[in-house]
């Protein structure tokens, strides 16, 4: 295994081993215990969720946190629900998936050139993880683009995602543009240790209150991971 992965593989087992949020803890376990009627007969993860996909890519996702009966259940990240179907849809078409249908771990779903991690680990209550869950997590995402090589794109899924990101890029980064107000497909240019010429690049989350509202479409979902691919593929 590279080095990086090995890297990565290291900072998801310590991932899943987190407890450092007691309500959280309390509440993902509660959710694995009790299950939605629909998915009774299943066993659910309720653990931390760790990153997934290619450990060399040049593009991650930051989403928001695992879904109660989504990753919390799967164990993997946007797997399980609708904005799962949704994401790795837009993946599949733009060349980063190998299929487009998710379902659970044992898929067969393989990313490439692209990663998916969270600014929060654990399946919060509503959805809404508080400000200090979100700065207990902070550590790990701080760690992954520390691991991480090559990077040229930080896609961030909703706000708080979008946040998260640039709250590491002025702690641990510097900007080479200025940084522009979150809005679907702003694009601001970063340095990261060991991703000098990177961009972050917005996006609305594929939650159902987006796509159901037509705030998200898949081809404004399209069109983010075309340019993702082709800022990955850029020489600057």
């Amino acid at each position: 295994m590279p080095s990086q992965a090995r890297a990565i593989a290291a900072i998801e087992e310590r991932v899943i081993a987190c407890r450092r949020c007691p309500e959280l803890v309390a509440y993902r376990e509660e959710v694995a215990r009790e299950k939605r009627r629909a998915y009774r007969d299943q066993t659910y993860w309720g653990k931390p969720v760790p990153a997934f996909g290619d450990p060399l890519a040049a593009v991650v996702l930051v989403g928001l946190a695992p879904g109660a009966h989504g990753s919390n259940r799967t164990g993997r990240m946007f797997t399980g629900d609708a904005s799962g179907e949704w994401l790795y849809r837009a993946l599949y078409r733009a060349g980063f998936a190998n299929q487009a249908r998710q379902a659970d771990r044992n898929d067969g779903m393989v990313l490439t050139n692209a990663l998916i991690t969270a600014a929060v680990r654990c399946a919060p209550p509503g959805n809404k993880p508080s400000i200090g869950e979100r700065a207990a997590c902070l550590p790990y995402l701080e760690a992954e683009f520390a691991a991480l090589r090559g990077v040229r794109v930080i896609v961030t899924l909703g706000k708080i995602a979008d946040d998260t990101v640039h709250r590491i890029v002025k702690t641990s980064g510097s900007y080479r543009s200025p940084r522009v107000a979150f809005k679907h497909g702003a694009e601001t240019r970063i340095s990261l240790p060991g991703s000098p010429a990177a961009t972050v690049l917005a996006s609305y989350h594929p939650s159902q209150q987006n796509t159901n509202t037509g705030l998200l479409t898949e081809a404004m979902l399209d069109a983010v991971f075309t340019r993702a691919r082709a800022l990955a593929a850029s020489s600057d």
